[in-house]
């Protein structure tokens, strides 16, 4: 028996996906923790292309059980619909389990999120808008809406009706938005619910008599460490705990019952949004690798921000995460440039410092210290199945990688499908 937790070591969009995928197919259940359909896990398999919002990635396994667990809010609409095209591409959906603890977003959470990002200004967070910060402001305020209301036609339409009491003063007096009507909201609710009851359970359990009967338990995160609401670049955050202790709050296990934690990374830095950016390359180097990359969200289609691989962020996620092994993705496109830099440190007012700091002013005033490394453009890796068969430059970045962050490289992407997978 294993528990494993995959997490994204940077600002998000690392590839989390398809290293997820590939673990899932030795492992009996695949719990996603945390996020909501803000987060997006492009995966190729067998030359098709599935993008996953909702339902976890383990759902391309025929034997695997899939747990959408208490950490995650649920929009309805978007998961019914992501069910809808799995169904029809032949994937049995009677394998997907939703928590009765999972907070349910509602219309009035994604009217709330665009109003509330439209009077931002020019200090907007850039959120995706989908209500997914709403609905986890409701969790704390203790007037969410669970799975397990929806069971509950009465308990459903009182606390609907309870809430847009006051959400509609709000949208309506404050934001000059227009009210929203509780009882269309909870016909509409209805018909979601239908579908969504068998799904519903005490995930607690069902992930409890999984460890006690030794299965293999894999858990998929979203987002990542620097967009982590208590470890992330705050404010320009997601609104839950992406980082591997999300996993525990986030789905009911003990910290003791983790084995191993991979954190996911490129080989180079992106980011969609605001916020401090060091390593950022506003120039040349970093519009060739958005292209070489095809760095465009897979929520979004927002084009990403790209520099150099931060080191510094890379071990400050790896102490955050404990962090077992580096799933390092994109190696064959940072090969494809003239040279490489990798950030090894900060100077910070003439300090050198591996700290990443918490005060967004003092991040700003980060100067990266690079190193270079030769390119290794001359050579196709796209065939390589070893980690001796990279070329001998390729493998002295990612020695330095290991170096500055404390943990061993163990699984190298270079390229899109499952089979672009080195195993060392």
């Amino acid at each position: 028996m294993s528990v494993r937790v995959v997490v994204g070591t940077q600002w998000g969009d690392e590839g989390k996906g398809k290293y997820i995928d590939m673990l899932a197919e030795g492992s009996d259940l695949v719990v996603r923790y945390s996020g909501g359909n803000n987060a997006g896990h492009t995966l190729v398999v067998n030359g098709e292309k599935y993008a996953m919002h909702l339902v976890p990635s383990g759902m391309l396994h025929a034997h695997t059980r899939c747990v959408i667990s208490n950490g995650v809010v649920i929009d309805p609409a978007v998961l019914i619909r992501e069910m809808d095209l799995l169904t029809d591409k032949g994937f049995d959906m009677s394998r997907l389990y939703i928590s009765e603890r999972a907070h349910i977003i509602m219309p009035y959470h994604r009217v709330l999120d665009e109003l509330q990002e439209k009077a931002r200004g020019g200090s907007a967070l850039g959120t995706t808008k989908r209500g997914i910060g709403p609905a986890y402001a409701d969790k704390t305020e203790r007037c969410g809406i669970r799975a397990c209301d929806l069971k509950d036609p009465e308990v459903f339409a009182a606390k609907v009706r309870e809430n847009l009491a006051f959400k509609n003063l709000v949208i309506e007096r404050v934001y000059g938005g227009v009210p929203l009507d509780p009882e269309a909201i909870i016909e509409e609710y209805a018909k979601y619910a239908q579908r969504l009851i068998p799904h519903i359970v005490d995930s607690v359990q069902l992930i409890g008599d999984a460890i006690d009967a030794n299965l293999d338990i894999l858990y998929e995160g979203a987002q990542a460490t620097c967009l982590d609401l208590d470890f992330g670049t705050y404010p320009y955050v997601t609104s839950s705990n992406p980082i591997a202790g999300g996993a525990c709050t986030g789905s009911g296990i003990g910290p003791r019952r983790i084995d191993e934690v991979y954190g996911v990374l490129k080989a180079y830095t992106s980011r969609v949004g605001e916020g401090p950016f060091p390593t950022e390359q506003k120039n040349e180097i970093g519009d060739r690798i958005r292209e070489l990359g095809h760095e465009y969200g897979t929520t979004t289609g927002r084009p990403r921000r790209c520099g150099w691989l931060d080191a510094v962020m890379i071990r400050y996620a790896a102490r955050v995460n404990g962090l077992t092994s580096l799933a390092i993705n994109h190696l064959d496109t940072i090969g494809k440039l003239e040279a490489i830099r990798l950030c090894v440190a900060y100077e910070k007012d003439g300090v050198r410092t591996m700290g990443f700091p918490a005060d967004l002013k003092d991040l700003a005033r980060c100067v990266p210290v690079y190193e270079e490394f030769e390119s290794w453009q001359d050579v196709d890796i796209s065939h390589c199945r070893s980690y001796e068969a990279l070329p001998k430059k390729a493998r002295k970045y990612l020695e330095r990688i290991e170096e500055v962050c404390g943990v061993p490289v163990g699984l190298i992407g270079i390229g899109p499908g499952r089979e672009s997978i080195i195993q060392r």
